[in-house]
């Protein structure tokens, strides 16, 4: 061990309170053994530091931050050296502040659109997210402060999300959910991970010995700390022993005596303690020295242009008919659009941002050589008709010559907490819409969302330009793509169905009850579409450019491809061109093509260069259920070059040997999964493919600490029902107000466990004992319990931390 001299001086019960919060973003310190405390925060696109009472979901204002755009829009960029450069100043601001572990990046795998915070993850391609991932890491990492990415693992909805078992065959978890994960900890070297709320196969995540140690610490040689999402811990105990380090943010010294009665009883060993404690202290101890002498403050406006370069890099032209963009000098033009005054530019949650300045369209247009001959809000961004504003914009848009219609997901769409139940934007938004393009034909859409849409109205402009979320300089940027002085060059990090009912997901998201099933296994995104043959409206990897690109002369060798690009316009661009591999009547099922590799490449008119993309160790590998590890099938793979998922350019071909003779599958047995045609998947056909039962999610007539307290609906308690059904109407009412309120979505959501968890102490386990055995009608014995636990919890309370602040 290497911090062995100050762990012999240490007493377990300083052991046991080291591995767990003492403040809603703090560590523990130790004065006596000359143990400083490090301070986490929030930032996958901004540092949110909380400059009163802390707290998790992003109610209370942090202190002002450049807000970079979300993870979501970055993706599309599909450059690595933009996102370390992006990476390094969230590292600066970061350490400027005093903040030693930046809770971020995200990297979940968008596996439905309809995930509420899927504006905070890159991709639905795990190669795309952990590329990203890393470049995030190493940016970060590089000024001395530890990056996590999160939310380890196979975390894709918000419902019931802390009370939730992700139920996915082994293959599916390694090559999908967890491969971005793997590149982020291998090549970014991650110093630290967050683990998620759920479940996976039936054991909560902090406390999977499988993901945390098996995979983890042994397959990927991560050597950082584990940290749990805040209120995750489940056991800590048993998470302890599975490998994780601490438990976040303050569950009080209820959770430290878990501990040391589970070494007492024999549960755990005092050696997983002992090395748990090494290795927070590792990271306590480099990121104390880390800080020292740290600069107090950050180039806000330096900051604010690499937002904007990074808002012009990710920003994708999806439509350009007539090249009615860029717009030409002087242009008379109609700016229409609640987004133009007041930018959507940002997710809700924990991520949410206190921006040091935000730019507005209509403040910023002015400094451009465009005409406006008017402005108008024209809708309500909380959804209500109004038919004076409509009618303002009306006139306005038929007097101009070009339209610009900003619109939109508004901010009470997509958030942590909740899921989306559908992939529409407000209605009133397109009404106005429709009457637009009755007096004007030459609209020109600019679109605000943090995740992909249905865009059936798509045909109405003759250009969209899509902007996800893209941060506090996204207007600037927006005006510098529509005017031409940046070329747009962005690409979609995920398809854009055609509808919601096309999603591979439709049928298995979210989860009815508390078991969430991955029928869809290895079909997420563009791998279901091009397997399955189902149109898209715009595919993965899709964004048009102000000028044109042609590919030739293919290379493929052992080592990987080489080709050239041409810009045969006559503007300066950049292409993003993409590496898909395919292996043609393979014996073992795969989706038609994968992406295994890209680069991006900057060309002035008429230039020409060489492009390389090496091949790695994920290039042609398959998780073998029956060999228990990564395989390479024998066969002569394709080798695409693409301008997108559906824009193949060059093929080329290479013969690989196989590794095993062992094949995990037989096609008889698995129809759906050979076809790729899973929105049907039969439960024998599945269990054929998890090699088990698939467990019973339901809830039985008894709840437990893990149930989410909406299961109160099934209490036996009139008081509990009662209790169900005010929080049911609290949350119905602020959902129908168009404002969904986080706070009631949280506790909505939140087993009963986390009362333990998150109240710093003030809640034991004992006392949550007592609440579930009354909710489930057992009232005169759960109060007593609830009473004589927190008088015991208490005394306990005082007695520990007299104890370790001797």
């Amino acid at each position: 061990m290497k911090y062995q001299d100050i762990i012999e001086k240490m007493t377990i019960e300083e052991k046991a309170a080291f591995l767990s919060g003492k403040g809603e973003w703090q560590t523990r310190d130790f004065e006596r053994l000359g143990i400083p405390s490090i301070f986490c925060s929030d930032g996958p696109h901004g540092i949110r530091k909380q400059a009163g009472a802390g707290d998790h979901l992003g109610l209370n204002e942090s202190v002002p931050a450049t807000c970079f755009p979300t993870a979501a829009t970055i993706a599309n960029s599909w450059n690595e050296e933009l996102g370390e450069e992006l990476g390094k100043t969230l590292g600066e601001e970061a350490m400027a502040e005093g903040v030693n572990v930046l809770l971020g990046p995200g990297l979940n795998i968008k596996r439905s659109p309809l995930c509420g915070r899927n504006f905070e993850y890159f991709s639905e391609d795990p190669y795309l997210a952990g590329k990203m991932a890393a470049s995030y890491v190493k940016g970060i990492q590089s000024q001395g402060v530890y990056a996590c990415p999160k939310h380890f693992a196979v975390n894709s909805q918000e419902l019931r999300r802390m009370a939730m078992n992700s139920v996915l065959d082994e293959r599916t978890l390694r090559e999908i959910y967890l491969t971005g994960f793997e590149i982020a900890v291998k090549e970014g070297k991650a110093k630290t991970i967050m683990s998620a709320y759920n479940e996976v196969n039936g054991t909560y995540a902090n406390e999977n010995k499988h993901l945390l140690t098996d995979i983890l610490r042994k397959d990927w040689g991560f050597d950082g700390i584990v940290i749990t999402d805040w209120g995750a811990s489940n056991d800590h105990a048993l998470g302890v022993a599975a490998g994780s380090n601490l438990e976040m943010p303050n569950p009080g010294l209820d959770s430290a005596r878990e501990l040391i009665a589970a070494v007492e009883s024999g549960k755990i060993s005092i050696e997983d303690v002992d090395a748990r404690v090494d290795e927070l202290l590792d990271a306590v101890m480099t990121l104390y020295v880390n800080s020292q002498n740290k600069a107090n403050d950050f180039d806000k406006p330096a900051h604010h242009a690499v937002a904007r370069k990074a808002a012009t890099e990710s920003t994708v032209l999806l439509k350009n008919e007539g090249s009615i963009l860029p717009l030409k000098p002087g242009a008379k033009v109609a700016v229409i659009g609640d987004f133009a005054f007041v930018p959507r530019y940002q997710g809700a949650g924990s991520s949410l941002v206190n921006p040091t300045k935000v730019e507005t369209i209509s403040e910023v247009i002015g400094s451009y050589d465009v005409q406006v001959i008017g402005s108008s809000r024209g809708y309500s961004r909380t959804g209500e008709e109004d038919a004076a504003t409509r009618k303002e914009a009306l006139d306005i848009a038929s007097r101009a010559d070009i339209v610009l219609f900003f619109f939109g997901l508004n901010e009470d769409s997509e958030s942590e907490g909740m899921d989306r139940t559908h992939m529409r934007i407000p209605q009133n938004q397109i009404n106005l819409l429709q009457e637009l393009g009755q007096v004007n034909k030459n609209l020109v859409g600019i679109i605000s969302a943090g995740s992909a849409i249905e865009m059936p109205w798509h045909h109405y402009f003759k250009a969209i330009l899509h902007c996800y979320l893209n941060g506090q300089a996204g207007a600037g940027a927006v005006m510098d793509i529509l005017t031409g002085r940046v070329n747009p060059s962005g690409k979609l990090s995920e398809t854009i169905p055609r509808r919601h009912e096309d999603t591979p997901a439709y049928r298995y998201y979210p989860s009815s009850q508390r078991t969430s099933e991955y029928r869809e296994s290895l079909y997420v995104g563009y791998r279901y579409y091009d397997t399955a043959d189902i149109p898209v409206l715009y595919p993965f990897g899709f964004g048009l450019s102000y000028t044109k690109f042609e590919y030739d002369n293919l290379t493929v060798n052992e080592d990987g491809v080489s080709f050239d690009i041409k810009n045969v316009g006559e503007v300066a661009g950049k292409e993003v061109a993409q590496l898909y591999v395919s292996l043609p009547g393979a014996k073992v099922f795969r989706p038609k093509k994968e992406l295994k590799g890209f680069a991006k490449v900057s060309l002035e008119p008429g230039e020409s260069k060489r492009v390389e993309i090496a091949f790695d160790d994920k290039t042609f590998r398959y998780w073998n259920v029956k060999t228990d590890k990564w395989e390479v099938e024998g066969g002569e793979y394709q080798i695409r070059i693409g301008a997108s998922s559906a824009d193949i350019r060059l093929e080329g071909k290479i013969l690989k040997s196989a590794t095993t003779d062992v094949l995990p599958y037989s096609e008889a047995e698995l129809p759906s999964y050979y076809s790729g045609k899973i929105q049907t998947v039969e439960d024998a056909e599945f269990e054929k493919l998890l090699g088990r039962s698939i467990p019973d999610g339901r809830w039985s007539g008894q709840l437990t600490s893990n149930d989410a307290i909406c299961q109160l609906y099934y209490a036996k308690s009139g008081l509990a029902r009662f209790v169900y059904k005010r929080l049911t109407a609290m949350k119905k009412k602020a959902d129908e107000s168009g404002k969904p309120d986080l706070n009631i979505l949280f506790i909505y959501n939140m087993p009963f466990r986390a009362m333990a968890k998150m109240t710093g102490g003030a809640v034991s386990m004992d006392m949550v004992d007592g609440i579930v055995d009354l909710v489930n009608g057992h009232f005169f014995g759960g109060l007593g319990k609830i009473i004589s636990g927190y008088f015991r919890n208490s005394k306990l309370n005082k007695q520990y931390e007299s104890r370790i602040k001797k």
